[in-house]
């Protein structure tokens, strides 16, 4: 989780030790990324959220407790696609941006993003089998970002192909599209948001953000 003023990020707490218990940790780490820059839950003026796609139990604990504070202190609620928060990791000037989620078996979630991040090809689940990248491949420099990327390798072999050890999305790269979408006024309905499933939160205050 971050915390993020003006889309600039102040602090961020993040922890990926395998036996990460979300449901345990995350109101922890809440209270202390607050304590430890002197703020106070009062002072959001909006939460952000990763949205998905993901882990259900991820998701369901992230949402649940974004949409917690955004109801609770009568701010906000953004989302953020993990896929484009994955994309961010990546900085290029001629490459598509390929970020890849493990969807169990032979799938992956994915989108394809341009250098500015906007989105080329939206998200779905796909089947590696059925080479879905190849149209993109063809055509230039493809970067491929997340947790999917090891079992990815086994499929796919091309010159254009670049593979990105980064893993996992940070809600640093949440500041900047989250305070973008507040600068827009394009929140969600705290109330009946539901996670992306398909098939990592953020936090602001006056003009700062929970990521």
């Amino acid at each position: 989780m971050s915390l993020s003023t003006d889309g600039q990020l102040i602090d961020v707490l993040e922890y990926a030790g395998e036996n990460y218990s979300h449901a345990e940790k995350l109101h922890v780490f809440i209270k202390q990324i607050f304590d430890q820059n002197k703020l106070k839950v009062s002072d959001l003026d909006a939460v952000a959220v990763s949205m998905g796609p993901g882990s259900y139990t991820g998701l369901r604990i992230g949402v649940s407790a974004a949409k917690g504070l955004a109801y609770t202190l009568n701010i906000p609620l953004i989302a953020v696609s993990t896929l484009e928060v994955l994309a961010r990791k990546i900085h290029t000037n001629d490459a598509y941006i390929i970020p890849v989620i493990d969807a169990r078996r032979m799938e992956v979630y994915s989108a394809v993003y341009d250098t500015q991040y906007h989105l080329v090809r939206k998200v779905k689940a796909d089947l590696l089998e059925e080479n879905p990248f190849k149209s993109y491949l063809n055509e230039k420099t493809v970067i491929f970002v997340g947790d999917a990327v090891p079992k990815l390798q086994n499929f796919l072999s091309h010159s254009n192909a670049i593979f990105s050890d980064k893993r996992f999305p940070s809600a640093k790269e949440m500041c900047q599209p989250a305070y973008q979408k507040f600068l827009k006024q394009n929140f969600e309905n705290t109330a009946y948001f539901e996670p992306f499933y398909l098939k990592d939160f953020i936090i602001t205050k006056k003009k700062l953000i929970i990521n």
